[in-house]
């Protein structure tokens, strides 16, 4: 399937047109599909809370891809004007860099997205651009607001992801969500404020986007109809 070693994490460069990201690629055996995560503004594929998500997808035969979704030097310029963080439409190009890439790579896994703050409006818009291409889509904390007049036009199933506690942002998802025509969730996780920090709202994060990614992922598309809830508990162990 891949000239990558399973079961083992390769720092990776993405190369695209005019730039080169940096990233992590970690795919286990029997992978069943393969997750980009898009981190949030001032973030990168460091951040703690993705790298969490990012193993127990791992765990449960999911791959992954934790990349910067700016160049060191953009990241630079980054720092003193925040020129680049919330520019969605460039962020959505570079996860098209990166699904371009796993294709050339001949990954041979279905795709989706996992995004955050404002990395998951860059996921939706993406999606528009590779309806075909990518099977679901993950929000955590996200402003998919922000993805503005793609909303209606986002096919893969999507679930929103956000805390209890964040009230703005809650709303926010509620008129994203209004906006869409796919197959749609919004889960608000109790207690949880918008960075998930508070004990265990992050693994329930996690748990919430394994369901969605292992019921959405499968080669030709679709539910999938396998019934895995023996693997699902047992990485809840895990987890918790």
């Amino acid at each position: 399937m891949t000239h990558y070693s399973l079961n083992m994490e390769h720092a990776v460069n993405i190369n695209g047109k005019n730039t080169v990201l940096h990233g992590f690629l970690y795919i286990p055996k029997k992978a069943v599909g393969l997750v980009l995560f898009a981190h949030g503004s001032g973030s990168s594929r460091f951040s703690t809370r993705n790298q969490f998500v990012a193993k127990i997808l791992n765990k449960s035969g999911i791959a992954s891809l934790l990349f910067d979704l700016l160049t060191p030097e953009e990241e630079i310029i980054d720092l003193e004007t925040r020129e680049f963080r919330f520019n969605v439409n460039l962020l959505s190009l570079r996860l098209l860099q990166a699904a371009d890439w796993c294709l050339k790579e001949e990954l041979n896994l279905p795709m989706a997205y996992f995004g955050a703050s404002t990395g998951a409006a860059a996921a939706l818009i993406a999606e528009t651009k590779q309806n075909h291409l990518i099977q679901a889509v993950v929000s955590r904390g996200g402003r998919p607001d922000l993805a503005g007049n793609c909303l209606h036009l986002v096919k893969a199933p999507t679930l929103l992801i956000v805390g209890a506690n964040d009230e703005i942002v809650i709303n926010l998802n509620k008129k994203a969500l209004a906006q869409m025509s796919c197959i749609k969730k919004l889960e608000i996780v109790p207690g949880a404020s918008h960075l998930f920090e508070e004990p265990g709202t992050l693994s329930e994060v996690a748990r919430l986007t394994r369901d969605w990614f292992l019921d959405y992922l499968k080669p030709n598309g679709g539910k999938r109809k396998l019934d895995d809830r023996a693997s699902r508990t047992k990485i809840d162990k895990f987890i918790k």
